[in-house]
């Protein structure tokens, strides 16, 4: 039995990378979880693929121009398991936090954009990749799979998570939505395409509130004037590189629980009274009392897709790599 009688406090992160710097956009991590466990939070979310930086680079340079940049970006790229992902697990584990991090992932010749959420125990839970990159995204990753379709037990709850446009995917949502998330960490890039950007935002994320009846905790990334800079000399293509941020936490009755932030550095933090939940499913449950499954219900392939099988009768290798022994140079800063 769920319970829906405690309050969590959670927090968003709104803050800018470390251009080219998988080290220090890390730092930057690192710090805002301490900073956000010093506030009491319990619960932190970070912006979409933020270590160590959203591609950019892929919607103001045209592919054939763009090698250089994609090949900096695998450069500095995330492994899993590996330094990040230790430092940032022995972070949960310290502050007693749940964290939800995007990264992007190198797995061998591949980039993919992957979520990585952390109990607040330290051990890495899940580790998702986008299922579908999005138009100019799908120059620098690969597609992900439904093993990543996962409403997880945390310290705070049921929680599931989706990055950017798969919040348009409603059939991605539903698969959250009929496992009873109770949280939902949502991720978009930021300082991209401008107040249209953010005005979707704010749509899409009171929605799913609204219709999954839970709360959804969105970080979006930040970039300054000069980042900008550093991406394009272009004062034309500049101008797409603002603006397109809304880090919020909403209700289930979609309401916003504190300020969004649509500008600048910041961490929105609020406290989730999960007996909201009960309340706006009294009135609307829509993977219970308001559904239809004689009519209609949703078909999911939840494994993970390999290119290779091993045939019957060949002993395979299997090693398994305990991400807490993995060498860090990250320290961890203090709360106070």
């Amino acid at each position: 039995m769920m319970d829906y009688s405690r309050t969590v406090r959670a927090a968003a992160v709104q803050i800018s990378p470390v251009l080219f710097s998988r080290d220090g956009t890390t730092e930057k991590v690192l710090q805002a979880i301490a900073s956000s466990a010093k506030e009491g939070a319990e619960l932190v979310v970070f912006p979409e693929t933020f270590i160590p930086y959203y591609p950019y680079f892929s919607f103001v340079q045209p592919p054939v121009l763009m090698g250089k940049e994609h090949m900096r970006l695998y450069e500095e790229a995330v492994t899993v398991p590996g330094p990040v992902s230790d430092a940032v697990s022995r972070a949960a584990r310290s502050y007693g936090i749940v964290v939800v991090l995007g990264v992007n992932e190198r797995d061998n010749g591949s980039l993919y954009n992957t979520q990585l959420i952390f109990d607040a125990d330290g051990t890495l839970l899940l580790k998702r990749r986008k299922i579908t990159p999005t138009y100019h995204e799908r120059m620098v990753w690969g597609q992900g799979d439904g093993s990543g379709l996962k409403v997880l037990d945390t310290a705070v709850g049921k929680l599931g998570a989706l990055a950017c446009w798969e919040h348009y995917n409603p059939l991605a949502r539903f698969a959250l939505m009929a496992q009873h998330e109770q949280i939902h960490c949502a991720q978009f890039p930021g300082s991209l395409v401008g107040q249209i950007f953010t005005d979707q935002i704010e749509v899409t994320i009171r929605h799913h509130a609204l219709e999954s009846g839970c709360f959804v905790v969105n970080a979006t990334g930040w970039l300054s004037p000069e980042q900008v800079g550093q991406i394009t000399s272009d004062e034309k293509l500049q101008r797409v590189l603002s603006g397109g941020c809304n880090t919020a936490i909403i209700g289930p009755e979609g309401n916003h629980l504190c300020t969004p932030i649509t500008e600048g550095e910041g961490i929105a933090i609020a406290d989730l009274d999960f007996s909201l939940i009960t309340k706006r499913k009294r009135m609307m449950d829509s993977v219970g009392h308001y559904s239809r499954p004689d009519l209609l219900q949703l078909r999911v392939n939840l494994d993970a897709q390999n290119v290779m099988e091993v045939a019957d009768g060949i002993q395979a290798t299997d090693e398994t790599i305990d991400p807490y022994l993995q060498p860090t140079p990250y320290s961890l800063p203090p709360t106070s």
